[in-house]
């Protein structure tokens, strides 16, 4: 874990970054690669020169934190039922136009940061407050990586695990040091086209296609992808196709995938809410194309929601929205019916945390 002179300031030093022969000095931790001079931000907004270095100015500072299933995250084969204590902090890496959360990833205002924790504070609240597991989400941890990661060594040593909810965009030393200290990960495939990453997100496809490869075949992060279904975007059922099939190639079929729903927001306010049948469509699709565990979200959908049997078809886990309604696994994840295993990590029983949202204030869990 790094260690700081002064561990309440939240501004510390980083060591992803070089100087360059024009005087700025360019931040390592993304392919944005942005080249600062001294005074400037990143796009993230929270990474600084500051003398001659790259700083991290949000370090034990949060937008608040909350305990949820862990389904809502959206993670349905890593600990069902189970709760999970989200955070995050400020700012992002990409600039998508539909972004569901702009108010902390687009904000420029650190009043947004109203609550703080230290790594080793956090770790013992998550496990005072009966959490399995601890969240980096709201916007991407990769900006906030030393944090990220000092916490996640913290939640080790309580036991709690680590889930990192992002958009993979994030360059190869960085992103070894952060998986590194990840039990799961719900990456955001945004979509399928150079196109749609350039003109929607402000990035590029193929950096998050490689930290997708480099997740399943190097790491034992257990992975699963959400992708945000627009209007005429990247619905269409070639791009569905395409995207599918490139998962069960080049990921395996046991990686799943959540279709959700869109909604008007942010700077995409003109485009109608996801149609239900158009999420139906894309769970169809990556069923045909191979992909075992499909599901849609943001809809009331329960067949959509639930997971299924790759081998009998038996209904081994139940979920009306983010509530469980079945159990048809054994003890160590294989079906009831027919024996066969489901991909995921699973306890011997599921979770009893149900649908409920707890706001909570770290400054009142130690109490």
């Amino acid at each position: 874990m790094t260690t700081y002179d002064d561990p309440g300031t939240a501004t510390v030093p980083t060591k992803y970054w070089h100087a360059r022969d024009d005087g700025r000095i360019q931040c390592d931790v993304c392919p944005r690669a942005c080249r600062l001079q001294e005074g400037q931000r990143g796009l993230c907004f929270v990474r600084a020169r500051q003398n001659d270095q790259i700083v991290l100015t949000t370090y034990g500072r949060s937008s608040g934190f909350c305990v949820d299933p862990i389904e809502k995250k959206p993670l349905n084969h890593f600990l069902p039922g189970s709760s999970v204590l989200s955070f995050g902090t400020a700012g992002c890496n990409l600039a998508c136009k539909f972004c569901q959360n702009w108010d902390i990833s687009k904000s420029r205002q650190m009043d947004t940061l109203m609550d703080a924790a230290s790594p080793e504070e956090l770790a013992k609240a998550a496990r005072r407050l009966g959490c399995r597991s601890v969240a980096y989400t709201y916007n991407d941890p990769v900006i906030f990586l030393e944090y990220a990661t000092d916490v996640a060594q913290a939640c080790r040593e309580q036991a709690v695990q680590s889930v990192a909810v992002t958009a993979g965009y994030i360059c190869d030393e960085p992103r070894t040091e952060f998986f590194r200290h990840m039990d799961a990960a719900n990456v955001d495939l945004k979509g399928f086209t150079e196109r749609f990453y350039h003109e929607i997100c402000g990035g590029h496809l193929q950096p998050v296609l490689d930290t997708l490869v480099y997740l399943k075949r190097e790491t034992s992060v257990w992975l699963e992808l959400t992708t945000l279904l627009i209007p005429g975007e990247n619905d269409s059922e070639q791009e569905l196709e395409e995207m599918t099939q490139w998962v069960a190639q080049h990921l395996g079929p046991d990686v799943p995938m959540h279709f959700t729903a869109f909604h008007p927001d942010w700077k995409m306010r003109d485009k109608p809410p996801t149609p239900p049948l158009t999420l139906k469509m894309a769970r169809r699709i990556a069923r045909k194309n191979g992909i075992r565990y499909a599901y849609t979200g943001n809809i009331h959908d329960e067949q959509g929601g639930s997971t299924y049997c790759h081998n009998c078809d038996e209904r081994l886990i139940g979920r009306d929205w983010h509530e469980l309604t079945a159990w048809n696994l054994t003890p160590n994840g294989h079906c009831r019916r027919c024996g066969v295993a489901c991909a995921g990590v699973f306890d011997a029983r599921p979770g009893k945390w149900r649908a409920r949202r707890l706001p909570v204030f770290l400054a009142d869990a130690e109490r």
